[in-house]
């Protein structure tokens, strides 16, 4: 090896860096050279992550530029307009909509909580309903079997038990004095109104319009002495300003007292509905919405009834024995 340096020198006239050196063996040599490929290679890594991470980089920071950029533009809220209406007109629209139906069949299934209902928990029903005041509601087992079934007709009624064996006959105006067997059905009636409109302001009625937050407060009147220029609150109804929607509707007692709650949800609208027949400042889709879920709760805590429709199907022909008999 120091042969091989002074060899080279001499033809060359130049000291080699190597006749400086000590001999370092096989295995240092190889150390060095795996030292010197590895600072190459970690060179060459530290080049291709920046060709790469560089655009990269560069988008990010561009888009979270751009990010920050549409942040400083802050949206406001949007506004929910709440329409204006007067009593006459909150009156005239509960009679459009009553109306806009003259005949219905549905299926329905309820809920029922509480023992104030002397049938099963969970039932499946259907309902048939003919202007002015035909109403008939059947009530059925999971499996079909049949639990009841109550027909009305002007101010008549009959409420047919089959698993109990009684039939109960009357006028509406009588059945709270029926107890317990009469009592849900005429709640349910009462519920029905909402779907089939006929919850209007009767002859005879007074009204008086409040704001209430996002919802109009009706309160319905009864005369009761005509001489006395007074009124008993029997009923009120909420409306909701976005919709003037009716969403909810309280029956009270003749001492005041909230005899049902009633709220009405999930509005769709139904196809082969009469059209109003006068013009109207109200859209006609506010008008023809129908609520396919009832919730109703007794004033008096004996329980509840949830009822969610299937099918509503209305404006068709009814049978009179769809209908059943009030005799």
């Amino acid at each position: 090896m120091w042969y091989w340096s002074r060899e080279r020198a001499a033809r060359n006239d130049q000291v080699s860096v190597l006749a400086h050196r000590p001999d370092l063996g096989a295995s240092q040599c190889i150390r060095a050279v795996c030292a010197c490929l590895s600072l190459r290679l970690n060179e060459e890594k530290g080049r291709l992550r920046d060709a790469v991470m560089g655009p990269i980089v560069g988008a990010s920071m561009l888009a979270l530029l751009n990010g920050v950029a549409g942040c400083a533009v802050v949206q406001p809220p949007e506004v929910v307009q709440l329409k204006e209406a007067t009593a006459e007109e909150l009156t005239m629209l509960l009679h459009q909509r009553e109306a806009a139906i003259h005949s219905m069949k549905g299926l329905f299934s309820a809920k029922v909580r509480g023992g104030f209902i002397p049938i099963a928990s969970r039932v499946e029903g259907s309902i048939y309903y003919r202007r002015p005041n035909a109403l008939r509601l059947r009530g059925f087992t999971p499996i079909g079997g049949e639990l009841f079934e109550f027909v009305q007709a002007d101010d008549l009624y009959k409420l047919r038990l089959p698993t109990m064996g009684r039939i109960l006959t009357g006028r509406q105006s009588e059945m709270k004095e029926m107890g317990k067997l009469a009592r849900p059905f005429q709640l349910s009636a009462w519920a029905m109104s909402g779907v089939l409109g006929i919850g209007t302001i009767g002859k005879g009625e007074t009204v008086k319009l409040a704001e209430d937050g996002d919802r109009y407060r009706l309160d319905v009147y009864s005369i009761a002495d005509v001489a006395e220029q007074g009124g008993v609150l029997v009923r009120r109804l909420w409306f909701d300003r976005r919709t003037l929607l009716v969403v909810q509707e309280d029956r009270l007692s003749s001492s005041g007292e909230v005899d049902a709650k009633i709220v009405y949800k999930d509005f769709r609208p139904l196809e082969d509905l009469k059209t109003p027949s006068r013009p109207t400042k109200f859209p006609l889709a506010v008008q023809l919405l129908l609520p396919f879920k009832i919730s109703l709760e007794d004033g008096h805590g004996q329980g509840s009834v949830q009822v969610t429709f299937h099918e509503i199907v209305p404006n068709q022909i009814i049978r009179v024995e769809d209908l059943g008999q009030v005799s």
